[in-house]
């Protein structure tokens, strides 16, 4: 089933508009007729709206909604990934896999150890891009909303974004007790908002470390073995999504 998103006021009490580059995309890729189905999300509520399309032409497409359905899809927790540039095109596979592992926002964070200098036009085209990349996803997994990924910040200006944030983690190869990063993990609760650094191919500078744990970044590690930029940040995510969907449910299942 294909999955759309439109603004709030594009769904009708009975019908859906669907208008600008997906109506290309659905006659002319897709080619799909009326009659077929697809699945329709505004990204503003926690609805999604099954349709069948009724009319279409060169610049809009009408569907009738069939049914709706409440989604259930989000984590409790709001989690923005701060990932500092990676090499070649692996930001593109790091923001595809976060937002299926349900990250709230990722920020691409120009630290002082990126090989990729990304500066004006070219940074506006590949924030354009990787939002595109976050799109996709989000209708792959089932979404809600479409994950934001924001524009190139440096490293102080990632910590000025974290600051309000209740939890903000920074995994770091010198970190060692796997009991304090167990304790830190198992204290989160549903509903807070949680910040992930993640560094480059060559590591934070402990400078970088230090000012984040300056602003109350907990130093964690994920285990003895040294894990690449692009598998750090998912394999937290990951421990992070099943210990609080786990923890939901607990609380739910206890009220």
């Amino acid at each position: 089933m294909h999955h759309f998103f439109v603004s709030p006021e594009q769904i009708g009490e009975y019908s859906v508009r669907i208008v600008g580059q997906d109506v290309n995309h659905i006659r002319q890729v897709l080619r799909m007729h009326t009659g077929d189905e697809l699945v329709v999300r505004t990204g503003q509520d926690m609805k999604e709206y099954r349709c069948a399309i009724a009319q279409m032409d060169e610049q809009c497409i009408e569907a009738q909604i069939l049914w709706t359905e409440e989604l259930d899809t989000e984590l409790p927790c709001r989690i923005t990934l701060f990932q500092c540039l990676p090499k070649s095109d692996k930001m593109e596979w790091i923001i595809q896999k976060a937002v299926e592992l349900g990250a709230f926002r990722i920020v691409p964070v120009a630290s002082r150890r990126s090989i990729v200098k990304l500066s004006g036009g070219k940074a506006e085209a590949k924030v354009r891009r990787w939002n595109a990349v976050a799109e996709s996803a989000a209708k792959q997994s089932r979404r809600s909303f479409v994950p934001d990924v924001g524009a190139v910040v440096d490293f102080a200006g990632a910590l000025r974004e974290a600051e309000d944030l209740d939890v903000l983690l920074i995994p770091y190869e010198l970190a060692q007790d796997m009991n304090h990063t167990r304790e830190i993990l198992s204290g989160i609760r549903p509903g807070a908002s949680i910040g992930i650094i993640i560094g480059p191919e060559g590591g934070l500078e402990a400078e970088e470390v230090a000012s984040a744990q300056a602003v109350g970044a907990h130093s964690i590690t994920l285990g003895r073995r040294i894990l690449r930029t692009e598998t750090a940040g998912m394999a937290l995510i990951a421990a992070l999504m099943i210990a609080l969907e786990d923890s939901s449910i607990t609380e739910e299942t206890e009220q």
